[in-house]
């Protein structure tokens, strides 16, 4: 039986090992930066990057704390933004005083992060880094400051490895390009 997302998949643009050995990398560094790090919170943002904070925790050798937070931004169509952000999920802890470190998917036109950011800065932590899987840079529309990234992609429409594909096939241990015609047909 041919596997559902097949359909849709027009290439494996990232492999599940080269994910695994740049997370572990990532983890690597960041267990370097943070060594001096009394209270590290890796603060994810949902949905997208559940899957890449459960195994950048494991490479992550300090104490640290999870939370998590939903942002949306809406406007011209489902895969489109307006750069209109609305946090759907707050942050539980109190963050202020704290290194912060946001774990997010996939960086795009950098609205939602920009909102994310500015939000969490007025909260006052300690410090304030973004570490994205996947940072599509050509397409940013404002300014961002990412102090880690996973891989930079071009601007291809992928899912995988938490990415969603109209909110399934986030299971793949891999990241591939959709494959548009395929799901304009459908």
């Amino acid at each position: 039986m041919t596997p559902a997302y097949q359909k849709y998949l027009k290439e494996v643009l990232i492999s599940q090992e080269a994910l695994q050995t740049r997370i572990a990398e990532l983890g690597a560094q960041i267990s370097h930066d943070y060594a001096d790090s009394p209270d590290l919170l890796l603060l994810c943002i949902l949905k997208g990057g559940v899957m890449f904070l459960t195994d950048l925790s494991r490479h992550i050798t300090l104490p640290h704390e999870i939370d998590f937070m939903a942002a949306s931004s809406y406007g011209m169509g489902k895969r489109a933004s307006s750069g209109s952000v609305r946090i759907e999920m707050d942050v539980r802890a109190n963050i202020a005083g704290r290194d912060v470190l946001v774990i997010e998917d996939i960086i795009d036109s950098g609205h939602t992060l920009r909102f994310v950011m500015d939000t969490l800065i007025a909260r006052k932590p300690r410090s304030l880094r973004l570490c994205t899987l996947l940072d599509k840079a050509s397409r940013r529309e404002v300014e961002i400051d990412v102090d880690y990234v996973g891989f930079e992609i071009e601007n291809k429409f992928v899912f995988g490895y938490g990415l969603d594909l109209d909110e399934r096939f986030r299971n793949l241990p891999f990241i591939g390009v959709v494959d548009e015609d395929a799901l304009k047909s459908d």
